[in-house]
């Protein structure tokens, strides 16, 4: 499923890039599976109903699967599409390549979606496009509330309460010795045959507010639980109940922590992308399994 499409014209598909945003509270996480609520499955469902996605004879493609709870503002998929035949009479216009009004299809859809889960904007995708493994980096957001009455109502859906003050220099402090190309195994929920080495690129946290703590988190790819289990481990730290090198001493000795941080929290903000003439190559690199040196 994540083998470029054969371009248009030649017998093939054609490749979409879909923006998407949602609110994870109610979703059984982000892949589709029997007799639960997801967004993949959800968003099958609206493409199937509608040209061009009538004819999809694969599944998706997500940019960086999200667990349950998990909520997502700048979620970015692909689908490749059958063009239709613009002589077919077809109830939309199309262009030579039998692509429908998309900014109408992006309406239609939406139309058949819930509210929890929206297509922010849809476009041809240029060649070599791939929505996970062209990706150089994703973004993520976690949200924290250290008021001693816990959460602004309006916020309960999205921002973790914390019933401890957090100090905000020692979760920077201990955030900078987790940056670089690392084995994070000690972060990450063990996959069979699944690497572990990653590039956090990005760990800081900022009070924003006067009760409002917000860590950005960026990495060029995240394994399972990575971002959670970072959050939750040093959260221990900026409470006080473990000193600023903890953290890095579990990434060293590769021990498995057990602070992960709730899902409803987490946002992931934005995905990169290489420019248009590097997507292919970019893909191949991604695809290589990482080691360290």
């Amino acid at each position: 499923m994540d083998e470029p499409a054969t371009p248009a014209g030649e017998g093939g598909l054609v490749r979409l890039r879909l923006d998407l945003s949602y609110d994870g509270t109610d979703f059984s996480g982000w892949a589709k599976q029997p007799g639960l609520r997801t967004v993949q499955g959800l968003l099958e469902d609206a493409l199937a109903k509608q040209p061009p996605g009538r004819s999809v004879p694969r599944p998706v493609v997500v940019a960086g699967r999200t667990d349950a709870g998990v909520h997502a503002s700048g979620q970015v998929v692909h689908v490749d599409v059958e063009p239709l035949d613009p002589a077919a009479g077809g109830r939309l216009p199309v262009d030579e390549r039998g692509i429908p009004d998309l900014e109408r299809m992006v309406h239609r859809w939406n139309r058949i979606l819930p509210p929890d889960v929206r297509v922010l904007g849809a476009r041809v995708a240029p060649p070599g496009f791939d929505a996970r493994f062209s990706a150089l980096r994703r973004h993520y957001r976690y949200q924290v509330s250290d008021a001693p009455w816990g959460v602004d109502p309006l916020r309960r859906r999205d921002t973790l309460a914390w019933n401890r003050p957090l100090d905000v220099e020692a979760l920077n402090e201990a955030a900078r010795e987790l940056v670089g190309l690392n084995d994070f195994a000690a972060y990450c929920k063990p996959r069979d045959g699944a690497t572990t080495v990653r590039e956090l690129q990005r760990f800081t946290w900022e009070r924003v507010s006067e009760h409002l703590v917000v860590a950005s988190v960026t990495a060029d790819a995240f394994c399972h639980s990575m971002v959670r289990s970072l959050v939750g481990t040093l959260l221990m730290v900026g409470d006080g109940r473990r000193t600023p090198p903890w953290p890095a001493e579990l990434l060293r000795g590769a021990t498995r922590t057990t602070a992960v941080a709730p899902p409803h929290g987490l946002t992931l903000t934005a995905i990169d992308y290489p420019s248009d003439e590097d997507l292919a190559s970019r893909a191949a690199q991604t695809r290589a399994v990482r080691t360290l040196p």
